[in-house]
């Protein structure tokens, strides 16, 4: 139903996709691309993602950080629009179905891949749930970077090459910080109702000033670590330079609405940023 599909925020999916599409890039570029695991890698993150948000929309309304103040999109819950309990439920599903194909992954990296599952299915509930939610002290950024950045590339990468590589590193660390973007933005507009509601984000934490720069910083950085791609490929580490426009034009527009319900259209550009970034990397990579 239309509820459950904005309570999966599709807007955030290429969290979860660019950076499968990116290890996927670099093992192609290595000789080493493998379609099947490479699929089950993109089935497991988009599925983490969605469940992420279903535990997002709950856990924040259990919290009552989401009430009539929220600025962000319409939470399912929050709304009224699916039931506490149905949302545990389909949270409970999807990350069954999610561990479903992440299972076909151990024939490709081993029982090590079981591992990383389950940390990863733990982290991304810790995220809002329990006694010492991630989001709420300030470590929701450097979460995002590890598990949708330096996890989820890495470990693409490995299921098709049966390696580690430097450069997964490299490109892990590039898609993660845009992909910290989509989660500064949120917490940006957020920052005087989660300070109001007690949950302590790094722009809570350390001022509005910061979540700005913040912003521009993660997208510059990105481009820089990629100038380590060089030695691979000179197209790999220059193309992702061509997203630093759309990136300082997006961020131009957050300094110029600096608050309120208008930050919501920056969302979507956002995660295109992203998107935009990831496709770049990969073109370079495979030139």
């Amino acid at each position: 139903t239309k509820a459950w599909l904005l309570a999966a925020r599709p807007k955030t999916l290429p969290a979860g996709s660019v950076p499968v599409l990116v290890a996927s890039a670099l093992a192609a570029s290595m000789g080493h691309f493998q379609l099947v695991p490479a699929v089950l890698c993109l089935f497991f993150a988009l599925l983490a993602q969605v469940a992420s948000n279903f535990a997002n929309d709950y856990f924040d309304f259990v919290k009552k950080t989401d009430n009539e103040d929220r600025l962000g999109p319409a939470r399912a819950v929050a709304s009224g629009w699916i039931d506490p309990h149905q949302m545990l439920i389909g949270l409970a599903v999807t990350i069954t179905v999610a561990c479903l194909f992440g299972l076909g992954l151990i024939y490709y990296g081993g029982w090590a891949m079981v591992l990383v599952g389950v940390v990863s299915v733990i982290s991304l509930l810790a995220y809002t749930a329990g006694p010492w939610p991630l989001a709420y002290h300030g470590l929701g950024d450097l979460f995002v970077l590890v598990f949708f950045g330096f996890v989820a590339v890495v470990f693409t990468y490995y299921v098709q090459t049966g390696s580690f590589h430097p450069y997964a590193f490299v490109t892990g660390a590039m898609v993660g910080l845009q992909a910290v973007n989509i989660l500064v933005l949120n917490n940006y507009r957020d920052r005087d109702t989660d300070k109001a509601s007690g949950k302590k984000t790094t722009i809570v934490l350390l001022g509005e000033p910061f979540g700005r720069w913040f912003y521009l910083a993660n997208g510059l950085a990105a481009c820089l670590i990629g100038l380590l791609l060089w030695p691979v490929s000179l197209w790999a580490a220059l193309l992702p330079l061509l997203y630093l426009w759309p990136h300082y034009t997006t961020w131009r527009k957050l300094v110029a609405i600096r608050q309120g319900r208008a930050l919501n259209s920056l969302l979507w550009e956002t995660s295109r940023n992203l998107l935009l970034l990831g496709l770049l990397i990969s073109i370079g990579l495979l030139i």
